[in-house]
């Protein structure tokens, strides 16, 4: 029994994050995606223009799957110190979680997608860009309350400072991917992010 058609959509787009966080955007055709989801080409063009805009919209909605995790990591009741370790206990048993249904370790989608489309295609690279400076904010915010706190030098540059957290993390994520191992995040991520933020 065929899925029902209204799920055509959604189907198409959780197929589409999945297929190409595990592989690549360029190794996953739509009719890769399209016999995946169990959905015809002619209802994919119904939904998407092209596998650019599917992805795009792939990439929100595992954005807005992410977003109440964040929001829980990061909320304001916490103290400071326990958000960024909260992070990256979160970071690491996803990336478990992940490893445990699919046998690999994907990393960030973000990254995978985005590294490979930015230079290829504007939207693709638009929508990871306004991700990314999303979870900058997150970042930035526990920083400028550490600061509050008196715990980091008050004349720390937040901004500055979120991005390097994120690009920590994110190459981190990238190096458990191409070793297609967890032992980097489990060995160093939490206490190097840790001094990264300026705590220990």
């Amino acid at each position: 029994m065929g899925r029902p058609a209204t799920n055509k959509k959604q189907n198409l787009i959780d197929t589409a994050i999945e297929l190409m966080w595990k592989n690549s955007y360029g190794s996953v055709s739509v009719d890769d995606i399209c016999k995946t989801a169990e959905v015809n080409k002619g209802s994919f063009y119904y939904y998407f223009k092209s596998k650019a805009e599917l992805a795009i919209a792939a990439l929100e909605a595992h954005y807005e799957e992410l977003k109440p995790l964040y929001d829980d990591v990061f909320s304001p009741t916490l103290a400071p110190k326990e958000r960024f370790l909260r992070l990256a206990e979160a970071e690491l048993e996803y990336q478990q979680r992940v490893f445990d249904k699919y046998g690999l370790v994907c990393g960030c989608p973000f990254v995978t997608i985005g590294t490979e489309m930015a230079a290829l295609d504007e939207g693709i690279r638009s929508k990871v860009d306004e991700v990314y400076q999303s979870y900058e904010r997150y970042f930035e915010s526990a920083l400028n309350d550490l600061i509050s706190e008196g715990l980091i030098d008050k004349d720390t540059d937040t901004k500055e400072r979120a991005q390097q957290i994120h690009g920590f993390i994110l190459g981190q994520m990238t190096i458990a991917r191409i070793q297609n191992s967890l032992v980097p995040l489990q060995e160093c991520f939490k206490n190097g992010l840790l001094r990264l933020v300026g705590l220990t």
